[in-house]
């Protein structure tokens, strides 16, 4: 059975969500500043790899050690699947088909995905007519965003778009998968350390047989730097900030984080990439807007409190 969550944000909560969007609007740009000289599973594997070790090296800071009994383990090792090896891969993979920014627009779709997943996995975040509109009107978004490259046939860019939605779905599976730990008493640093560490033993067969990154040349120094802050920054502490925002508020809550990402990825492509974004783009994020704004419901909730 999982533990019961506080499905009601207060400040700390509503902080620690904003804080988590701002590091993940970021992860966008530094892989959008790597793609370019390293491959996607190598990266993939630097970052969940740099950001393991510092978890492992952080842990005592925290008082903690990493957990020994099998069945968290296991645990581990699926969130890692879930929640990195595989959405890692395919944004990273659908960064070098599209913008970083309409990257970001497309992983707002996470909590759309997740409205489902969450309904028929768990007992206490069912679905309601408000979240089925919410579904309804983010479907739409998503729709739009991808007409016109749906109608065109299988370009690279719609590929592209289908690999992040891939990443989004296979996100809202891991936020609801990782409500478990709360109940398993793994606290939210040893679950973002696990997560990493599991998700790095995952990578490295795949990137041994299909990168073979012994053979490629020396990345420079600021796709190093890139590296490091989507390791440390995007992944190791942004990590802390997620299982402990999943503890406090559930999967639902936590999920409503990619409608903000978007806001400093796209400020970030905008500002140092040249990236731009057509207006069936921001349409689409508008509807997806408002579907997360009806999958949340506190905004209508305030409105029928002071229509009373």
């Amino acid at each position: 059975m999982n533990a019961k969550v506080n499905l009601t944000m207060g400040p700390v909560e509503w902080g620690i969500l904003i804080l988590l969007s701002s590091v993940w609007g970021g992860s966008f740009f530094f892989v959008e500043v790597a793609i370019h000289e390293v491959p996607p599973l190598t990266m993939v594997l630097v970052r969940v790899g740099l950001a393991a070790i510092a978890m492992q090296i952080a842990l005592p800071l925290f008082g903690l050690r990493m957990p020994t009994d099998w069945k968290i383990l296991r645990a581990f090792l699926f969130m890692g699947f879930l929640n990195n090896a595989v959405p890692f891969s395919l944004i990273v993979f659908g960064q070098t088909q599209i913008a970083s920014g309409l990257a970001s627009i497309f992983l707002a779709a996470t909590p759309i995905f997740g409205v489902l997943v969450a309904h028929f996995l768990t007992d206490d975040e069912r679905i309601t007519p408000l979240r089925v509109f919410g579904v309804v009107f983010g479907f739409g978004g998503v729709a739009l965003m991808i007409g016109n490259d749906l109608s065109a046939g299988f370009s690279g860019t719609l590929i592209g778009q289908l690999a992040l939605l891939g990443a989004a779905l296979s996100y809202a599976f891991g936020g609801v998968f990782g409500r478990r730990f709360k109940g398993m008493g793994v606290q939210p640093a040893q679950t973002a350390a696990g997560q990493v560490t599991a998700s790095s033993i995952l990578m490295i067969p795949a990137v041994i047989l299909v990168d073979r990154p012994w053979e490629l040349p020396v990345p420079s120094g600021t796709t190093i730097a890139a590296l490091i802050g989507l390791a440390l920054l995007c992944t190791a502490f942004a990590y802390i900030l997620y299982f402990e925002l999943l503890k406090r508020a559930g999967a639902m809550n936590l999920l409503l984080v990619t409608l903000l990402v978007p806001v400093s990825a796209i400020l970030l492509g905008v500002t140092f990439l040249g990236e731009s974004l057509a207006p069936s783009h921001f349409a689409g994020m508008g509807l997806i807007a408002v579907g997360l704004l009806a999958i949340d419901g506190r905004l209508f909730r305030s409105r029928r409190v002071k229509q009373v």
